[in-house]
């Protein structure tokens, strides 16, 4: 079933909604789910939260990609499920990616207004689309999908080196071109 039919049956209420994203995106929001949480337990759970979730998103939400959507829900949810956790049971992938690119877009301790962070969104979001495909590939796998470097190097058939430096270049650029577009680190 494609995704807009899918959509039509959320906004029609209908609990075929849940069965049909279940069947085409339960693996994907697994996958990134498990990249995140250790548990297999933790990670079902993100899943089944992922499919409230979405159920109470959509509507008023009409996403223009349902996979997306879904896998934003679940990964938003299993970093939750992350900070929930004891220190001594968290992902060290996770969290050694995500100290990785704090560099670049390190949290504040105070709220930002929502528009700033919208707009810190969007200069992300056009950084990665200038990005060489290789080089965005590399890069979402690590700081989106929670990838280890060699699972990196498994996937993509390059060298331990070539990777780190592609991930310390790509974060510096993104780094310089927030700063230029005045979005504060």
């Amino acid at each position: 079933m494609d995704d807009q039919h899918i959509i039509e049956l959320y906004w029609a209420r209908s609990e075929d909604a849940l069965q049909e994203t279940a069947a085409k995106y339960g693996g994907l929001c697994r996958s990134v789910a498990g990249r995140i949480l250790s548990s297999p337990e933790d990670c079902e759970e993100c899943v089944n939260d992922t499919w409230l979730g979405l159920w109470n998103a959509i509507p008023p939400h009409r996403p223009a990609c349902l996979a997306v959507f879904a896998g934003r829900i679940a990964r938003n949810l299993a970093l939750k499920k992350l900070d929930y956790l004891t220190a001594a049971r968290r992902n060290a992938e996770a969290v050694s990616s995500l100290e990785e690119l704090g560099e670049c877009v390190s949290g504040r301790e105070t709220v930002e207004s929502e528009v700033e962070s919208r707009r810190a969104e969007w200069a992300v979001t056009q950084f990665l689309r200038r990005l060489h495909e290789e080089k965005r590939n590399v890069f979402l796998l690590r700081y989106w999908y929670f990838f280890s470097i060699e699972d990196i190097c498994l996937r993509t058939g390059f060298r331990q080196s070539k990777v780190k430096t592609m991930l310390g270049r790509t974060r510096r650029k993104l780094r310089e071109y927030l700063e230029q577009e005045g979005i504060e680190l």
